[in-house]
């Protein structure tokens, strides 16, 4: 059979189906009968064509062009030539080491290099003349300049950037190239599999487009604290970077960021941070050059199922407050160590990495509030955020988590619960186990092998500070509190533990 080009092989293959089961009474009707009954069906078709979608968005988006000075590996001012390998006399490439290493004067410094990088942006505002791109396509570059599709080219400036995002804003002189812009749609509206656009600089190869869906939303791949990515199978490759994610209306539903890939080119996993997330982090950027976040001023860890039972809760959701900041927003009491938040500025926290997010996208100053279970019951509180700073110094306070009366260092003994072995906390196992001054509790002194205590990686060295969001101050109480959740037929005991240094964490141990 003689296939023509363009006609598809089903139809083609079923009319000769149907002649050769017909023909042993009439050619000719089979044939028309098979003809009307595929004139009767509807025309095969591919997708749409995007061709007017992208020639749209191809103006407004640019490629990014870097260049930074990188000192040679002895790049310091007293350091010597590179010294002459030793060869062999009469080796044929003695001639090539003479030339080269021959210019090098004694003294003299390795050379300095250019190191470019390309990568992509988008215009956003034509008349500011303002480019978005990611931080780490601009990240230490001794000069941007912005390409655009018609080769003309124009240097950049950094408005602002954001490492924790990976975000940069730029700016261009808008008087010297006439520029298009788009803008940002609504990613909290995108779909698992809704078509979607990506406009880049794949491999410096210029304006590429590369279509495909919404593969996932909400992926956490641990780049940084606010992860929220858009995953999509649009082929993205090295280059991409800082490039647009269109939905099918030409609206900025993402940024593309990065790709998993053991070879370096697409395999149909590319990560997009969304609109919602970028925008207002670009809108900080040209509005101060940098992000101001709010500050709970806690630390917390996830709320797992065994501790949601030791709680009295029905379900794991939420982030459950393990220390609190001396000298922070809620260091006044409105939130206690062992409270669970499940909402913030009514966004619903339904596990733990919701709630770094929902409090940096708060205005720094805002009185929020903030839904908790404490001890089994629900409450509202109110709080007033403070600033994030960029750096760690508001992390290393103190956690008042410290009981706030004195221990009677005489009336205890060791006792033995749960694996555990506990004993009085005083000046003399302070300095046996090495434990701060600021550290109260019942102190662990040995956790038996194999014990439910050992499989949760308790220490000798680890304090207990409270039970079941009850403090306890001698061994004695901790026995007893343990015999108490017993009997009121509690499956697990929650304990609160600090490290040596002060560090907090939920440990739920069975009691069976």
């Amino acid at each position: 059979m003689v296939f023509t080009p363009g006609r598809p092989f089903f139809r083609s293959a079923t009319a000769v189906i149907a002649l050769v089961a017909l023909s042993a009474t009439s050619v000719a009707p089979a044939f028309v009968t098979v003809a009307a009954a595929q004139s009767a069906q509807p025309r095969a078709q591919g997708p749409a064509s995007v061709a007017d979608l992208a020639e749209g968005l191809l103006d407004a988006v640019v490629n990014i062009s870097t260049s930074q000075t990188v000192k040679g590996q002895d790049g310091d001012s007293d350091s010597g030539p590179v010294p002459m390998p030793k060869v062999p006399e009469g080796s044929p490439f003695q001639e090539f080491f003479d030339e080269y290493f021959g210019k090098q004067k004694p003294g003299e410094s390795n050379p300095s290099r250019k190191v470019q990088s390309l990568g992509s942006g988008f215009v956003i505002d034509a008349e500011q003349g303002i480019v978005v791109t990611n931080n780490h396509v601009i990240a230490d570059a001794d000069d941007i300049e912005v390409n655009f599709t018609d080769g003309s080219k124009l240097k950049a400036e950094l408005v602002g950037k954001d490492t924790k995002t990976d975000l940069a804003v730029l700016k261009v002189d808008p008087k010297k190239h006439k520029l298009v812009a788009v803008k940002f749609g609504d990613s909290s509206k995108a779909r698992i599999g809704d078509w979607v656009m990506a406009i880049g600089n794949p491999f410096g190869l210029g304006g590429t487009v590369t279509v495909g869906i919404v593969s996932a939303r909400n992926r956490d791949i641990n780049s940084g604290p606010y992860d929220n990515f858009i995953q999509t199978d649009a082929a993205i490759n090295r280059g991409n970077s800082g490039g647009p994610l269109f939905d099918m209306y030409g609206q900025v539903i993402g940024i593309n960021t990065a790709i998993i890939s053991p070879t370096g080119g697409s395999i149909g996993i590319g990560f997009a941070i969304p609109a919602e997330l970028a925008s207002g982090v670009i809108q900080q950027l040209r509005d101060h050059g940098e992000v101001q976040r709010g500050w709970l001023g806690i630390r917390f860890q996830p709320v797992t199922d065994d501790i949601a039972e030791s709680l009295g809760m029905t379900s794991g959701k939420g982030a459950l407050v393990a220390g609190v900041i001396d000298g922070g927003p809620v260091a006044n009491g409105s939130l206690l160590v062992g409270d669970v938040i499940t909402k913030f500025d009514g966004k619903s926290i339904n596990n733990v990495k919701d709630l770094p997010r929902a409090v940096a996208e708060s205005p720094v100053g805002k009185e929020v509030d903030v839904v908790i279970v404490r001890k089994g019951k629900e409450q509202t509180v109110k709080v007033t955020l403070g600033r994030l700073e960029d750096t760690d110094d508001k992390g290393k306070g103190k956690d008042k988590s410290k009981s706030q009366t004195d221990q009677d260092e005489d009336s205890s003994q060791d006792v033995d619960v749960l694996g555990m072995s506990l004993g009085v906390l005083d000046e003399a196992t302070r300095k046996t186990f090495g434990i701060a001054k600021e550290v109260e509790g019942v102190l662990i002194t040995e956790v038996q092998a194999e014990s439910v205590a050992a499989n949760k990686r308790i220490e000798a060295g680890d304090v207990i500070v409270d039970i079941a969001q009850e403090t306890v101050k001698t061994p004695e109480e901790v026995a007893k509190r343990i015999e108490k959740l017993r009997d009121e037929g509690r499956k697990n005991a929650l304990l609160m533990l600090a490290s040596k240094t002060g560090e907090l964490r939920f440990v739920t141990l069975q009691m069976n």
